[in-house]
């Protein structure tokens, strides 16, 4: 059987990038490769063992166009609420938390936030489906 292990996006500001990463959801450099014309940057933590892989094109300047396929990054947290308040607090301008409830019941509450280089974020309430 398949074991999924990462998801890659493309940033243009590696500094950047890992500093919003780790600031809102505790990811860390795992690895760090370093070629010529590209860097690979490995991000995970202890919640799970897959990771989000930035890679940065070094001879890029432009910002990427993330086109209309793209949808999104989901990660799970023990306490939305917490969370959403912290990055409200430091400027991160999470978007506003949504009960998500199309039959009457709750069945997810989450919020959206971009990161550095627009890609967008949905942060769920850990439970039921979402682990």
């Amino acid at each position: 059987m398949a074991k999924y292990i990462h998801s890659m996006i493309r940033v243009l500001d590696e500094e950047r990038s890992t500093a919003f990463y780790e600031r809102c959801f505790g990811l860390t450099v795992a690895e760090r490769l370093d070629f010529d014309s590209f860097t690979l940057i490995y991000l995970s933590n202890a919640e799970s063992e897959t990771e989000l892989e930035l890679t940065v094109n070094k001879d890029r300047t432009e910002p990427y166009d993330l086109g209309d396929g793209y949808g999104h990054v989901a990660f799970s947290v023990e306490d939305v609420d917490a969370l959403h308040a912290r990055l409200e607090a430091e400027g991160f301008a999470p978007r506003k938390l949504v009960d998500f409830a199309p039959g009457g019941e709750v069945i997810a509450r989450f919020f959206f936030i971009a990161d550095p280089d627009g890609y967008q974020i949905e942060v769920l309430q850990r439970g039921g489906r979402y682990k």
